[in-house]
């Protein structure tokens, strides 16, 4: 396994990160604290979830997974997304980030988070407000790094900018999609992050399964794929089940071919 250092930081990940989304839902909790196993095996000490994800069930498995592997692994979670039926139980405000950080570690089973992502943008809380209250969880030792998700390239520049003016602990690394019918991330982010030092860890490489090639734009998709999630299966239709994502499929199957590589081969 090669690692690699996240943006300027000294810390130091596995090139491969495990996501768990699926783990409790699609793939049944037996069978994902395998696969975690298996990759910690292999060299992996890269691991993601988040707090959403299967309303809590995918950090209660990482948490049994890592038991005994704990000081070993670079554990990533997130923040953002609706957790509860209140108004303060989603977002990126003071209030909800001191919640959601102990209802995750007490998932995890863990007193500290290695990298604390920002799931989304939170349009109705004030940057300061969210980067003061990680900046403490920091400072508590709950959190190593803090980073961002899904940022668009003058978000991220805005956060890293009052984290220099505030002194404050900044983004370390961002998650962004990316893949070979998703790049838009090379016009601007990708170039901001060279130059500010920022780890990119992109989700999404096979577009939520597209690029497997084994979809048909003609017929519904099939159980058991990201299509198919009931809470997020629409989001991914949305994002990528498109006739000109298909036919960019098509091209890149021949082009897959001609290296004698499996198109997820090639996209990967």
């Amino acid at each position: 396994m090669k690692y690699r250092r996240m943006g300027r930081t000294g810390l130091k990940v596995s090139e491969i990160c495990l996501g768990t989304m699926t783990y409790g839902d699609q793939v049944e909790e037996a069978r994902s604290l395998k696969i975690i196993r298996k990759a910690l095996d292999s060299g992996v000490n890269f691991l993601d979830t988040a707090d959403m994800y299967v309303e809590g069930k995918s950090e209660e498995i990482v948490g049994k997974a890592l038991k005994g592997h704990r000081d070993s692994v670079v554990l990533a979670t997130k923040v953002a997304n609706r957790t509860g039926p209140g108004p303060n139980d989603v977002g990126l405000s003071r209030k909800h980030i001191m919640k959601a950080i102990e209802d995750s570690m007490r998932r995890l089973k863990t007193d500290y988070i290695d990298i604390y992502y920002v799931h989304l943008p939170d349009y109705e809380t004030p940057i300061e407000e969210s980067l003061h209250a990680l900046d403490d969880l920091v400072h508590q030792g709950k959190v190593r790094y803090i980073a961002c998700s899904n940022f668009r390239a003058w978000q991220l520049c805005k956060a890293l900018w009052v984290s220099d003016i505030q002194n404050l602990a900044r983004f370390d690394c961002i998650q962004p999609p990316y893949n070979l019918i998703t790049r838009d991330i090379e016009y601007e982010l990708l170039p901001l992050c060279g130059g500010e030092g920022v780890g990119v860890c992109v989700y999404n490489p096979l577009a939520g399964g597209l690029l497997t090639g084994k979809h048909d734009p003609k017929k519904s998709p099939g159980k058991g794929t990201r299509f198919s999630l009931k809470s997020i299966g629409k989001m991914y239709y949305e994002r990528y089940w498109l006739e000109a994502n298909f036919e960019a499929v098509n091209r890149l199957k021949t082009i897959a071919r001609e290296f004698g590589q499996s198109l997820p081969q090639f996209a990967l």
